[in-house]
Order: structure tokens, then C-alpha cells, then sequence
């Protein structure tokens, strides 16, 4: 018979005492990353498509981002403050803040880590001390009742947030399309940022012209549709003011009509005074002469009747005579 060769492992492999650290050592190296896992899987991640569960029900919620240290020293407190969920009856979530750039517009969120509580949709921001006990106090105590709740204009499903929210998830896209023009592309940041300038001129002047469309479809104006008590309205005032300038018209014929009688009563008084003034001026004019006749008559007759007048009438008379007589000799 042959004899099988007994083979002798060392006695650092085989022994009990040796065994076990390597053994523990080993099992602690499978299991980490279970427990890992375990830890994780009490916390909850928020996304743009789900944020809307936390509207119900208790919430902690963290906002981080991987690249900030402080938000790194916290992890550890916040996933061992996970474990406590169940027994707080409380959810733990956590959303980053470089993914989900929508939820950080929403959130107002300007430091970070910033911390939220939310309990039925009513958000109130955690200002204390960031340790697994003092979440678990805040919780268990109901501290979060002594801080005054977001108001609901600024609350994460109002419209003002809805529109932060697009904002923020546009100017992520903007980024996003600015790293991939100049690094993939090979386009220069001037290149870009010009693209980027033509872009919004263009949207705006699309976007004013729609808003002016539609402006003038929603609200058009007054030429178009009048409401009836604005027609009833113009009416009412177009009819005073036809009747205004009926009654002015009138009253104008009227003082035309006056001035007419008055030219013509004038224009009769000045006939007949022209009249009378030259009945009066053939009168004065015929007095003038009559006594200018008058006058010569009674200055003749007195001429006559004075002695001097008829001594030298009677000279002459007699003078004719004499002259005469010698004609009438030399003739005879």
C-alpha cells in the first residue's frame, strides 16, 4: 500500500487564534459596502420629477453639491441622522445641486448646505446646529414649530418658483451648450457669446411679436368691438353736439339777420339824412341867394333915392343931350 504524503499547512494558516482577526478582517471588507448601501438606502433622492412627494408628509431635506467641503463633512452626520427616519417617522432626502438645477431655483437655494423642513407642504429652513442629535432633537421636540413657515408666494409650487425654476434649468442648458461649443466645437468664448447675443435678439423680437399678436387678439381695441353702453354712450354724445351746432347755426342766422335789418335801417337813416341835408343845403342855398338879391335891390333903391345918385344921373342925362343936340346940328 502506499502511503499518502500528509501535507502541513503552515501554522499561521491553520491555527484558531490566527484565524479569526483575518477572518474579521475579511468579513468587515465584504460587508462595507452593504452597510454603505443600507445607510444610503434610508436616504431619498429628490429629482425634478418626484419633488413634488415631499408636499406630504414630515421631511428633512438637504441641499448640496459634491465639490463643497462642508457640504462633505456633513454627509456622515446626515446618514447616521437617516437611520432614525423610521423611528421619527420622518423622511431623510438630499438633492444635488449641480444635477438638479431646477430644485435649486426653487428652493431660493444661495449657501450651502442649506437644510429644509417640510411638514404638508409648509417649508421652514433649519438655521441650527448641523449634528446627528441635534437633527434628531428638532424632530423629536417639534423645534421646527417654533419657526415661522415659508411664505406661500415664495413656496416651491408657487407660480414666482415655477418661473425661478425655469430660469435656473435655462441657465444650466446655456452653460451646458457654452462648454460644448468651445470645447467640442472648438469655437472661441467670443464665438460663443455671440451666438449666444444673435440668439436672444432674435427670441425677443419672436417673443414681442407673438405677445403683440396675441394682445391683439385677447384685447383688441375699440374699433373692432364697442361695448354697447360705449355705443349707447357716443350716441347720446353726438346728438348734443349735433343739436349744440343746430342751435349755434340758428343763432348765427338770427344775429345775420339782425345785423341785415340793422345795415338796412342805417343805411335808410343815412339816405334820408343826405336827403335832408341837401333839401336843407337848396334851402340855405336859395335863402343865400334871395337875400343876396334882396340885398343888391334895397342897396340900389337907396342908391337911387340918395341926392347924389340923382344929381349925377341928371348930369349925365343932361350931358347925353348936349352931345346929342350937335350931332343932330352938324346933320341938319
Amino acid at each position: 500500500m502506499k502511503r499518502r504524503k500528509r501535507v502541513m499547512l503552515p501554522e499561521m494558516m491553520c491555527g484558531p487564534r490566527s484565524s479569526m482577526p483575518l477572518l474579521l478582517i475579511f468579513t468587515v471588507l465584504l460587508s462595507w459596502p452593504l452597510l454603505v448601501e443600507v445607510k444610503e438606502h434610508h436616504i431619498r433622492a429628490i429629482t425634478d420629477n418626484n419633488w413634488k412627494d415631499i408636499l406630504e408628509g414630515e421631511w428633512m431635506i438637504e441641499f448640496y453639491a459634491p465639490w463643497c467641503p462642508a457640504c462633505q463633512q456633513l454627509q456622515k452626520e446626515w446618514a447616521d441622522f437617516a437611520e432614525w427616519g423610521e423611528d421619527l417617522d420622518v423622511n431623510i432626502a438630499k438633492v444635488d445641486v449641480t444635477e438638479q438645477p431646477g430644485l435649486s431655483g426653487r428652493f431660493v437655494i444661495t449657501a450651502l448646505p442649506t437644510i429644509y423642513h417640510c411638514k404638508d407642504g409648509a417649508f421652514r429652513k433649519y438655521q441650527g446646529s448641523r449634528t446627528k442629535n441635534d437633527f434628531i432633537n428638532f424632530i423629536d421636540e417639534k423645534k421646527w414649530q417654533e419657526i415661522k413657515p415659508v411664505s406661500s408666494w415664495f413656496g416651491p409650487s408657487s407660480l414666482a418658483m415655477n418661473v425661478m425654476s425655469g430660469l435656473f434649468k435655462l441657465s444650466m442648458f446655456i452653460r451646458h451648450c457654452h462648454n460644448y461649443l468651445t470645447e467640442n466645437v472648438g469655437i472661441p468664448v467670443w464665438g460663443s457669446y455671440a451666438i449666444f447675443a444673435l440668439v436672444t435678439l432674435f427670441s425677443g423680437l419672436t417673443l414681442g411679436l407673438i405677445l403683440v399678436f396675441v394682445a391683439d387678439c385677447v384685447f383688441p381695441t375699440h374699433r373692432y368691438s364697442v361695448p354697447a353702453y360705449q355705443q349707447k354712450r357716443h350716441a347720446q354724445e353726438q346728438a348734443r353736439l349735433r343739436n349744440r351746432l343746430e342751435a349755434e347755426q340758428e343763432a348765427d342766422v338770427e344775429d345775420d339777420e339782425e345785423d341785415e335789418d340793422d345795415y338796412k335801417d342805417r343805411r335808410g337813416v343815412l339816405k334820408n339824412s343826405d336827403r335832408e341835408e341837401e333839401s336843407d343845403d337848396k334851402e340855405m342855398d336859395w335863402i343865400k341867394d334871395r337875400s343876396e338879391t334882396e340885398s343888391i335891390e334895397d342897396i340900389d333903391s337907396k342908391a337911387e333915392r340918395s341926392p347924389k345918385v340923382v344929381r349925377r344921373r341928371t348930369a349925365a342925362h343932361s350931358g347925353e343931350q348936349e352931345e346929342e343936340l350937335p350931332a343932330e346940328q352938324e346933320g341938319s
